[in-house]
């Protein structure tokens, strides 16, 4: 069991929280942890679905006056009981719910009832490094984040399992696409383009797929919580941006099964790729779980200059695998700083020791985690 970052506890003391994350990523297990005198409905269980599909109103008269929390697990399989959620908030000020998903397709698509401002969205990621061990980072990179996978005996079969369920039982079962085995074929592509921008064209010529279909199914990769887009920065004049967004899997470990890739191994340029996706992770999970409010880009000039990560148009953010950095990695962040005034300039990389190259910050993997988490970097 993880001690997750995440501040459900301290949330749910003032609001009703709407819950989303992939399966496996521990929602059930957080929470069943924390609020173990909850009322928990799991929506996954045969007979509760069917009862309450027939009849919602069962929801309000399971709970007794020792129930102050309500959890209902996998809330997308029935939105209609969004209604009860909210009779239930509406008449007891004392009660809060948890309603959990592992696709947001039906919420967000479907007209369901999301509470009126009434609950809270958070956002459930994999497991980052202020969970587990600093020294786990090559893990990570091979195994991903998934608290089952990182710590299984037989993490390529256990990862194999995960993603025919995602197709079986997200895709197929919900009846999201006519053609599962399309679908299948441009998810395996996409993930060799996994931190690049998104090229629809090129990604339906190899799964043989017309490039209006690729660009629905990324709909539905968004919508199932499986990838994150991040938009380029277009604030800059002289250097005119390219304007696509680049895409990233919701976990390193899912990325390198679906690109079939080899074991990553340090300072390779497999490495160098992985670690950028990890600093984009732990960025995104920093901003969900302390519900900051800053924009996250990239940038990329049509001269080829290209900056990993802006925050806001202020901290400016390089990833690189090496050991040593040299003053040609420095020309992309350079070449944005001429164009807008950045308050910090971030080179993170594999050296061992923090230093600086005129204004430019040269930090470590793991100290630059270490600064993310206790909130000295943003």
């Amino acid at each position: 069991m993880y001690k997750r970052t995440i501040q459900i506890a301290d949330i749910i003391k003032r609001k009703s929280v709407f819950l989303l994350g992939p399966r496996q990523t521990g929602k059930s297990t957080l929470l069943r942890t924390l609020f173990p005198d909850a009322l928990y409905v799991d929506l996954l269980e045969s007979e509760t679905f069917r009862e309450l599909s027939a009849f919602p109103e069962i929801l309000r008269q399971r709970i007794q006056e020792r129930h102050k929390i309500v959890i209902i697990d996998e809330i997308q399989k029935l939105p209609g009981l969004l209604d009860e959620a909210q009779l239930l908030i509406d008449r007891n000020k004392d009660i809060r719910i948890v309603l959990t998903g592992s696709s947001a397709r039906k919420l967000r698509r479907g007209k369901a009832n999301l509470l009126g401002g009434r609950a809270l969205f958070l956002r459930l990621h994999p497991l980052v490094s202020s969970e587990i061990p600093i020294n786990r980072l090559l893990d990570r990179m091979n195994r991903g984040g998934l608290p089952a996978i990182l710590d299984s005996e037989f993490p390529d079969q256990d990862m194999n399992a995960y993603v025919g369920t995602y197709l079986k039982e997200e895709i197929q079962a919900e009846s999201i696409t006519r053609s599962i085995e399309n679908f299948a074929r441009v998810l395996n592509f996409s993930a060799l383009l996994n931190g690049s921008q998104i090229n629809y064209t090129k990604i339906g010529s190899d799964a043989q797929v017309p490039p209006r279909t690729v660009k629905d199914y990324f709909a539905v990769f968004q919508d199932t919580l499986i990838a994150h887009l991040l938009p380029s920065f277009q604030g800059t004049r002289k250097r005119k941006a390219v304007s696509t967004d680049k895409f990233y899997f919701f976990d390193l470990g899912v990325a390198r099964n679906l690109s079939r890739t080899g074991l990553i191994q340090s300072r390779s340029v497999a490495y160098g790729n992985a670690l950028e996706h990890l600093v984009f992770l732990e960025l995104l999970a920093y901003k969900d779980y302390f519900l900051k409010d800053f924009d996250l880009f990239y940038w990329r000039s049509r001269s080829q200059y290209e900056v990993d990560f802006l925050i806001n148009d202020e901290i400016a953010i390089e990833v690189k695998g090496t050991s040593r950095v040299a003053k040609s990695d420095l020309k992309s962040i350079k070449a944005l700083s001429e164009e807008i005034r950045l308050r910090r300039k971030i080179i993170v990389c594999s050296e061992k020791e923090n230093r600086r190259i005129e204004d430019i910050e040269i930090i470590p993997i793991e100290s630059f985690l270490e600064l993310l988490w206790s909130s000295d970097i943003i």
